[in-house]
């Protein structure tokens, strides 16, 4: 029976239903072999009872018995064929380990799988895929890389192969699927919306690299950030240690000549009263000899002795008549006020120091300001370059657009800023009243509006010549030592500062702290009202001379 078996090709005990070796093999009336299972349930779903090979159809259906002449041909076959994949796998093949796809057709130590089978829906190692490889009715199917579950690539419902997408109800069918359930709908082959999903998620995967990229960008600008913040922290604190060093040095120094002084007035006061001292005493020593003299003569009762002895007596020692003479203690009053006056001048000169150093740091922020015509109140004259504008006392025909200031006589600049620092600075050189800041985009440009945080504005202002104020609701007035003649304006949005300097004089007027900005701001402009030529002089955007 070996010998004959021997003799036999492989296809020739292979179910042509499940294409797998015969299981309980029987024949057809019309000589045709199947599995019984197989050709039972072929019979079960068709209507027409016929054979899958020849298409002979049968009126009734015929009564199957195992041909067991060919079933032992097929069991020595299959035995042979597991010794085979058996002496096989020892040399070549290695048995599936955990997390591996097995070899559905391996029976003992199951083999690692080499290929999915999406028509028989069964996984094969080497060995089991070669009919797949050979045989001409199995080359026709369609093997890929392999899974586990085949099942689940089943239509649950139809028991058929998923082979179709429909794009309608956004899932997977079978072909029957698409005559009964999904019979309007659109489908298409599953490789076509393979294709187009996976050119999708390669377009995502673009795009996630974008993100990615763009984040480790972030990540280096935010490093950088961090890099410049470390070193202008060093910077500020270097340059806060010397001048706290420094202002210490001073107050120690004057302490010491304070002390120095007021000891010195001691010393002199001591020694004054010293040298009258002993003046005195030397004067009370003569007077009393003088006295023990006199007190002899008095006991002396011998009427001529006291006469001849009082004639020889010594005359009076010189003395000083110490009626006006007093020893006075120093007057202190002033000598600590003048100490301390003396170390404000040192103070003073340390904070303009820093004032200079600040006013060089913010001037770094420096961008190019111009000044927007749209926005302009009808009795401004603006210059060409949109650098200067004075008050025309003469209103101008304009169209009253909302951008435009109606009643006030200002305006803003044409660029605006929502982020970061920026720095320009104004020539107010002339002008007996001015307003400068910035302000909020939303502000109220009709009509008379307050200058005030609250409403939006971030200015100071000068008035009546003299006199300037930081409209801070409510005004706070600035004691300046100076009349600023040109003015630097700083922003930093995320700190909420805005701060303004006298550029010439290197000093601070005003800073407003804790803001909190959510809107662009940009510059603000009131050069004042004309005043019958008093006021005549423009405000002046000015290009930055960084200070050395």
């Amino acid at each position: 029976m070996s010998a004959a078996s021997c003799l036999l090709t492989e296809h020739q005990f292979l179910c042509s239903i499940c294409l797998d070796v015969f299981t309980d093999p029987v024949s057809t009336p019309c000589g045709h072999n199947f599995c019984k299972t197989c050709i039972t349930q072929h019979w079960d779903v068709n209507v027409l009872c016929q054979c899958p090979n020849c298409k002979e159809v049968f009126n009734t259906k015929p009564e199957l018995r195992v041909n067991t002449f060919i079933s032992e041909m097929a069991a020595q076959f299959r035995q042979s064929a597991q010794q085979k994949a058996s002496s096989s796998s020892s040399s070549e093949q290695q048995a599936a380990k955990p997390g591996e796809v097995p070899c559905d057709v391996c029976t003992g130590t199951k083999l690692k799988a080499l290929k999915s089978c999406l028509v028989c829906l069964v996984s094969y190692c080497e060995t089991h895929l070669e009919p797949h490889l050979t045989t001409s009715g199995l080359k026709r199917h369609q093997l890929i890389e392999p899974v586990e579950n085949l099942e689940a690539r089943m239509c649950t419902k139809h028991d058929k192969l998923l082979e179709l997408f429909c794009k309608t109800d956004q899932m997977c069918v079978c072909m029957l699927c698409t005559v009964l359930d999904h019979k309007t709908h659109d489908v298409v082959p599953l490789k076509e919306e393979y294709e187009g999903k996976k050119a999708e998620l390669g377009k995502t995967e673009a795009e996630i690299q974008q993100m990615i990229q763009k984040r480790r960008l972030k990540i280096q600008e935010m490093k950088h950030s961090v890099g410049l913040s470390k070193v202008d922290a060093d910077r500020e604190i270097a340059d806060g240690v010397q001048v706290f060093t420094a202002l210490k040095e001073s107050v120690e120094r004057s302490q010491a000549e304070l002390i120095d002084t007021i000891k010195e007035k001691q010393r002199k006061t001591e020694k004054q009263a010293e040298g009258f001292i002993k003046e005195l005493e030397q004067e009370i020593s003569e007077l009393k000899k003088r006295s023990t003299e006199v007190e002899q003569l008095l006991l002396s009762e011998d009427h001529l002795d006291l006469l001849q002895s009082f004639t020889s007596l010594n005359a009076a020692p010189p003395t000083k008549n110490w009626t006006e003479v007093s020893v006075c203690p120093p007057s202190y009053e002033g000598t600590v006020r003048r100490a301390v006056n003396q170390l404000e001048e040192t103070l003073n000169k340390q904070m303009k120091k820093l004032f200079e150093a600040e006013l060089k740091r913010v001037q770094q922020s420096a961008v190019d300001v111009t000044l927007d015509p749209d926005t302009a109140n009808p009795n401004l004259i603006l210059s060409d370059d949109g650098k200067q504008v004075h008050d025309g006392d003469v209103k101008k025909n304009l169209p009253d657009n909302p951008e435009r200031f109606n009643t006030a006589a200002s305006l803003l600049a044409k660029q605006s800023f929502s982020s970061g620092r920026f720095y320009y600075e104004v020539q107010v050189k002339g002008k007996t009243t001015w307003d400068l800041g910035v302000a909020r985009e939303s502000i109220n440009r009709k009509g008379i509006s307050e200058l005030s945080p609250e409403d939006g504005y971030w200015t100071i202002v000068l008035r009546n010549e003299n006199k300037y104020c930081a409209c801070a609701g409510p005004d706070v007035c600035l004691s300046l030592k100076s009349q600023p003649e040109k003015v630097g304006v700083f922003v930093d949005y995320e700190e909420g500062l805005v701060s303004f300097y006298d550029v010439d004089a290197a000093a601070l007027i005003y800073s407003f702290t804790g803001c909190c900005f959510t809107e662009k701001l940009y510059p603000y402009f009131c050069p004042g009202p004309h005043y019958g030529g008093k006021n005549s002089a423009p405000l002046i955007i000015s290009p930055v001379n960084h200070t050395e």
